[in-house]
C-alpha cells in the first residue's frame, strides 16, 4: 500500500510539473537569445561594457554640452524623445540609452542596484571620452538610477533633473521574492502585462496609441523578466529619505518636474523629495501624467532649458 501511494504521489507530482512547465512555456514571452544577429537592424549604437552591451544613441555637435537621459523602470530610451530631439536642437551633445535588462542592452544576470547603473553610466561616458560634467536626466525609476550617481560620483554631475522619480518603496509581495516560486510567478503573471498596463502612464493614452506596440519587442530576449524583478526588489529595499539627502550633499543644482495627474507615481511623493533636497526647483505640470514631458512637451523643454541655461559651464570646464 505504501509503495502504491508513493507511486501516485510520484505520478501527481510529474503531471503539476509538466502542467507547470507547459503554462511556463505558453505565458513566458521571452523566447528569444538577444544577440548581434537580433541587433543587426537596430537603430543606435552598442559597445561592450564591463557587465555587457549597452544600446546607445547620440545626438548634437561633439563639441556641445553633454546631456544625459536615463529612462524609467522598463520602457527603453524612446521614452526620451521629445526631450532627446529639443536638447540636441539646441546645440547640446545629447546621450541616451538602454539600461542594463531593457531594450537592445544585455541582461546579465546579476543584481540589478545602484552599483551596476553607475558602473554602466561611467563606463558609458568613459567609452565616449566624457570628461566634463554631465547635465542628467532621470524619469521614474531613472530617478532612482540618477540621484544614486551623484551621490556616489558628485564631481561628474553639473545639473540634475528628476522626472517624476521614484520616491517611495513599494514592497514586493513575499511570494514574488522567493527564489524559483517568485520568478514563475513573476515571469508567468506580471511580465506579460506589462505592454498593455504602460498606458496607465499618460493622462491620455489616446494621444499614443502605439505606445504597447513600441514596448512589446524587447519582451521576448531572455532575461527580461529577471531584470526587472531584480530592478524591483532593489527599490523596494531603497531608502528614499537617504537618496535624495545624498543629492543635497553633493550640492547638485536639482530640477524636479511631475504631472499632477501622475497616477503611477503620484506628485504627493515629491515631498519626499523635497524636503531631502533644500532649495530644489519644483516644477509641476497641469494636465499630464507619469510622464509630463512627452503630454506636455512645450512647456516642459522650455522649463528645462531655463533651468540648464542658469547653470551654465564654467570657464575652466
Amino acid at each position: 500500500m505504501m509503495r502504491q501511494a508513493l507511486r501516485s504521489v510520484a505520478v501527481l507530482l510529474v503531471v503539476v510539473m509538466a502542467g507547470a512547465a507547459g503554462f511556463y512555456a505558453w505565458r513566458n514571452p521571452e523566447n528569444e537569445t538577444l544577440d548581434a544577429a537580433a541587433r543587426a537592424a537596430a537603430p543606435g549604437k552598442f559597445v561592450t561594457l564591463r557587465h555587457g552591451v549597452t544600446h546607445y544613441e547620440v545626438a548634437g555637435p561633439d563639441t556641445g554640452r553633454v546631456a544625459v537621459l536615463v529612462h524609467g523602470f522598463s520602457v527603453p530610451y524612446y521614452i526620451w524623445d521629445s526631450t532627446f530631439a529639443s536638447l540636441s536642437s539646441e546645440g547640446y551633445r545629447v546621450i541616451r540609452y538602454d539600461l542594463l535588462g531593457r531594450g537592445l542592452s544585455d541582461r546579465p544576470d546579476e543584481t540589478y542596484d545602484g552599483a551596476l547603473f553607475d558602473a554602466q553610466i561611467d563606463e558609458l561616458l568613459d567609452s565616449l571620452h566624457v570628461t566634463q560634467p554631465i547635465d542628467l536626466m532621470g524619469l521614474s525609476f531613472g530617478g532612482y538610477v540618477t540621484a544614486h550617481y551623484v551621490g556616489t560620483h558628485p564631481t561628474r554631475v553639473r545639473t540634475l533633473t528628476l522626472v517624476d522619480p521614484a520616491a517611495e518603496r513599494i514592497r514586493i509581495p513575499e511570494t514574488l521574492t522567493m527564489p524559483v516560486v517568485g520568478q514563475f510567478l513573476w515571469q508567468t503573471m506580471h511580465v506579460p502585462t506589462m505592454a498593455d498596463n504602460q498606458a496607465s502612464d499618460f493622462l491620455h493614452p489616446e494621444h499614443f496609441p502605439d505606445w504597447a506596440d513600441r514596448y512589446r519587442p524587447q519582451m521576448k530576449y531572455r532575461g527580461f523578466g529577471r531584470a526587472l524583478r531584480s530592478s524591483a526588489t532593489t527599490v523596494s529595499n531603497t531608502d528614499f529619505d537617504a537618496l535624495y539627502a545624498g543629492v543635497a550633499k553633493a550640492g547638485v543644482p536639482t530640477l524636479l518636474v511631475w504631472g499632477k495627474q501622475d497616477q503611477t507615481i503620484s506628485i504627493l511623493r515629491s515631498s519626499v523629495v523635497r524636503r531631502n533636497i533644500p532649495g530644489i526647483e519644483f516644477f509641476p505640470v497641469d494636465s499630464a501624467g507619469h510622464l509630463p514631458h512627452l503630454e506636455q512637451t512645450a512647456v516642459v523643454n522650455a522649463r528645462l532649458l531655463a533651468f540648464l541655461a542658469a547653470h551654465p559651464v564654467k570657464p575652466t570646464q
